[in-house]
């Protein structure tokens, strides 16, 4: 088998695979490039066998949308050198290959340079871009961030030592149009990440945007950033379609609600590994159904349209509703939200917790709810506001 994309999902199925007794290759345009993502999950979600090195801090999660709750889970962000050392040690027997794949042919992966790679099955582990994905021609729903790296004295005024703030969506930004939160997490070794997001807009809300906003709201909290200090820029799909060999966030297995993956990934990989290995020898067809019965399942297909619905609902809120969504949300039971925010297969769950927002829920967010999540797509130029909030998207990654 051939895994496309070297990032952590594809490095993890393909190590999972090799352990298996799999013949498997690895092909990536820079196998060797650095990762510059913060990956973060609810700590309960990472994998049992998943080493202290790979992660990097935890912390005690809250957010703020009226008023202030505890998440009531442990927050982890991981150490990117030592997750990448921890997949890299899984890749013994697996063959590595460095080419940008432009698509297949029968049993072969096209490189870009002329070349080709045979495999019996190709896997799609390229991330939201997708190299072997149906070209999509529409506006994608983005999650867009922009963030700076500080220490933990100068966040302090935002997040105590020990904590991360999941969203903070007061206005203290100053401006009006589309609602961005704060997003505050350690990163270890004494460093926090304090980002001004986006939850998700079609097309995604300005990069410049989000920088200007997240200026101000430091001001506004006596927050001096050093001139010095690291930036992290973040554009990504939230609704992409499903992808029949996709894994990771090519699957899509990106949450629209969070923009998580990783840990989903790191999970599924050795049980997709499993399916690929029992049925791969005698039909690679059989093997690729069989893996994607692992990743979509009737129950995670469901939950996954449920959840795009929600987002369509979301991206029709008017500014000023969207807080007070979050408000309901993050007021209900400690398990509704867990079901919705990680149950990816967890269709009772995800009801029940879709049912619990609604009937907590004044009427006219009600009718915000419901009305709008049936409708077609939004356009791609829709804002509650009626314009695109600040310009055309940004192309900075």
């Amino acid at each position: 088998m051939l895994v496309v994309g070297g990032g952590p999902a594809g490095r993890a199925l393909a190590g999972a695979a090799a352990r298996l007794g799999l013949r498997t290759a690895l092909v990536d345009q820079a196998p060797e490039r650095p990762w510059r993502s913060t990956f973060a999950a609810w700590a309960d979600e990472l994998p049992a066998d998943l080493p202290a090195s790979a992660v990097a801090s935890r912390s005690r999660g809250r957010a703020i949308a009226r008023t202030e709750r505890s998440l009531g889970w442990e927050y982890a962000v991981l150490h990117v050198d030592g997750l990448r050392a921890h997949l890299d040690a899984g890749l013994d027997g697996v063959a590595l290959h460095r080419g940008r794949v432009l698509g297949t042919d029968g049993g072969a992966a096209r490189l870009a340079d002329g070349g080709a790679l045979e495999a019996k099955v190709v896997i799609d582990a390229g991330g939201h871009r997708s190299p072997l994905g149906a070209p999509v021609r529409r506006a994608a729903a983005e999650q867009t961030a922009h963030g700076t790296v500080v220490d933990t004295h100068t966040a302090a005024p935002l997040v105590a030592p020990g904590e991360s703030l999941f969203m903070d969506w007061r206005p203290d930004h100053g401006e009006d149009g589309w609602p961005t939160f704060l997003y505050a997490v350690p990163l270890g070794g004494g460093a926090v990440l304090l980002e001004e997001t986006s939850l998700a807009r079609r097309p995604g809300l300005p990069l410049s945007v989000l920088r200007r906003r997240l200026a101000a709201r430091l001001a506004h909290h006596g927050v001096t950033v050093p001139p010095d200090a690291r930036e992290e820029k973040v554009r990504f799909p939230v609704d992409g379609p499903r992808h029949p060999v996709g894994f990771g966030a090519a699957a899509p297995l990106v949450h629209p609600a969070t923009g998580f993956s990783v840990a989903t990934a790191l999970t599924l990989a050795p049980t997709v590994a499993a399916a690929l290995a029992r049925w791969l020898p005698d039909s690679p067809d059989r093997a690729r159904r069989a893996a994607q019965d692992v990743i979509w399942p009737a129950s995670a297909r469901a939950v996954h349209l449920l959840r795009h619905r929600g987002l369509e609902a979301l991206l029709r809120m008017p500014p000023a509703a969207v807080p007070e969504f979050f408000e309901v949300f993050l007021g209900l039971p400690p398990r509704h939200r867990w079901a919705y925010l990680t149950g990816r297969d967890d269709l009772g769950g995800t009801l029940a917790a879709m049912g619990a927002l609604f009937g907590r829920s004044e009427w006219w967010l009600r009718a915000r709810l419901v009305g709008p999540a049936l409708l077609p797509r939004t356009p791609a130029a829709w804002s509650a506001t009626g314009g695109s909030g600040g310009g055309t998207p940004d192309t900075t990654r």
